[in-house]
């Protein structure tokens, strides 16, 4: 199941009400050259069927996930890592974080995901794109 994310594509799913997520969107938007990423919003019908399909409890894992067609998903900071190696230099270099264990990255990752609405505010709703953008989320 491809959740109509094109083979070529990777698929950025996102916590759309919180305003440190809707920011690294941004973020990733405006270095992705190749818009080789889509978005879509954890609580928006792609983000429910993804969430199901692979089981996600989103009371246990509160992450970014990243999808891609031909190798299923990955989150927490594997995610957060591979989006960064994807944007080019110098944002690349980032890599380098891979050889911190993961449960480490993890716990890390974990540490922020529970304070980022404190620390960074939430939105009453998901965000919307704006008209150039809408062809790079899905719904």
């Amino acid at each position: 199941m491809n959740f109509g994310v094109p083979k070529q594509k990777k698929l950025i799913l996102f916590d759309g009400v919180c305003n440190l997520c809707n920011s690294s969107v941004q973020y990733v938007i405006k270095r992705d050259k190749k818009e080789q990423f889509l978005f879509s919003a954890l609580q928006s019908d792609t983000g429910k069927q993804i969430l199901n399909q692979y089981k996600i409890d989103t009371a246990k894992i509160d992450s970014i996930l990243l999808y891609t067609p031909e190798k299923g998903i990955n989150y927490k900071s594997t995610a957060a890592l591979k989006v960064a190696t994807s944007l080019g230099f110098p944002v690349n270099l980032m890599a380098i974080f891979f050889i911190v264990p993961t449960f480490i990255r993890n716990w890390v990752y974990d540490f922020i995901a529970k304070n980022r609405y404190k620390w960074y505010g939430k939105k009453e709703s998901c965000m919307i794109p704006t008209p150039e953008l809408k062809n790079r989320f899905l719904d």
